[in-house]
C-alpha cells in the first residue's frame, strides 16, 4: 500500500467526521470501503450497494475498468469530493452516489 493512498483514506476519513457526524471508528470503517470498492471497480464490475438521497437502499452494478467504460469527453464539470462516480454496467450509463451512503460490497 502506497503512502498516497493511506493518505486519501485518513483525508477521506476526517472529511466524514467534520461532514457527516462520524465517529472516527465509523469514518476509518466508511473510508476503508470506499477504498476497496473503487479499488475492485478498476478491475472489473462490482455489485455493491448504497443509500439513496431519498432512503430507499440501491443495488447497482458497477466498474471504472477501462475496458469495460465507453470513452468520454471532459466535459469540464468537477464531480464533488462527497461523490462518486462509477459506470453502471445495467443501464449503461454514468451515475454517482455519495460516498458517506455507500453500506456494503457484494
Amino acid at each position: 500500500m502506497k503512502r498516497e493512498e493511506l493518505q486519501r483514506i485518513m483525508c477521506m476519513a476526517w472529511q466524514f467526521v467534520k461532514r457527516n457526524g462520524f465517529t472516527m471508528a465509523e469514518a476509518l470503517k466508511q473510508a476503508w470501503l470506499n477504498f476497496k470498492l473503487k479499488t475492485r471497480m478498476a478491475k472489473g464490475i462490482v455489485k455493491f450497494y448504497f443509500q439513496k438521497v431519498d432512503g430507499s437502499i440501491r443495488e447497482a452494478w458497477g466498474t471504472l475498468a477501462e475496458g469495460l467504460v465507453p470513452e468520454t469527453k471532459n466535459t469540464g464539470r468537477k464531480m464533488p469530493d462527497t461523490c462518486q462516480t462509477y459506470f453502471d454496467s445495467e443501464v449503461r450509463d454514468w451515475r454517482c452516489y455519495k460516498i458517506a451512503n455507500l453500506i456494503k460490497i457484494a
